[in-house]
């Protein structure tokens, strides 16, 4: 680059103030936040994050030099959002995955459930539910998850001897409610980038990257750097 078109150096010191100041408007707005999904906390968290790859970007223009902090590359974020600014719908995206880690574990659990519904004596269900789970894992899935909400499953994963694999969560706004019935055959066809109002990412693949930029920074702790959303999610939002 040519020293025409290099930033100035009064340009990467202002670069930087505002990495400071945004700095203070995130921890400000984690301080006073009201609940784990305080939308002024995921604007700060985005304010922050573009000024430090503003000044990541200056400085290493001017001086050639780099900042330790990770910014998401585009293609990890998603694409500009293009839904209505006053949505009148939402939908709710949502994918998890699970490995079934201990059969035995997961049967024995749906065969618990199936036992006390048959004990309670309820019509059309429990006699057929007790006779099917047998070693059927395909039984046991549909005892469990159609008595437990897909959270609860989520928290107690583990006492049904599953292992948890990535998950993700869309949000995406539309103008108009789907019509009843309307996209049960194709549930996530219609699922358009565009239109997420936030996503959250939850996955292992977030450890290993952050391990192996404090195995790049040695003992001393100098260079690479952490993922600058933190641990193992990650948060897109649009708007």
């Amino acid at each position: 680059m040519s020293d025409a078109a290099q930033p100035s150096a009064a340009e990467v010191r202002a670069a930087a103030e505002a990495v400071k100041a945004a700095l203070d408007r995130h921890l400000a707005a984690v301080e006073r936040r009201s609940g784990e999904d305080d939308p002024a906390v995921y604007e700060a968290f985005n304010e922050l994050a573009a000024a430090a790859e503003e000044y990541d970007e200056l400085l290493y223009d001017r001086y050639d030099e780099v900042t330790p902090f990770e910014i998401p590359s585009a293609e990890d974020s998603l694409p500009p959002y293009t839904g209505p600014e006053e949505p009148n719908a939402l939908s709710v995206l949502i994918r998890r995955d699970y490995t079934v880690v201990e059969p035995q574990r997961l049967l024995a659990q749906a065969q618990r459930v199936a036992d006390v519904e048959a004990e309670n004596d309820i019509v059309d269900g429990p006699a057929a539910a007790v006779d099917s789970v047998g070693g059927s894992v395909h039984a046991a899935l549909g005892v469990l998850f159609g008595e437990f909400e897909p959270d609860e499953i989520a928290s107690r994963h583990k006492e049904f001897g599953l292992e948890e694999g990535d998950s993700t969560l869309w949000v995406t706004a539309s103008d108009e409610p789907a019509e009843p019935g309307e996209w049960l055959d194709a549930p996530f066809d219609q699922a358009d980038p565009e239109q997420v109002v936030c996503r959250f990412d939850m996955s292992a693949v977030f450890d290993d990257e952050l391990d192996g930029d404090l195995e790049d920074e040695g003992p001393a702790g100098g260079g690479g750097g952490g993922a600058a959303t933190g641990g193992r999610a990650r948060l897109d939002a649009g708007g």
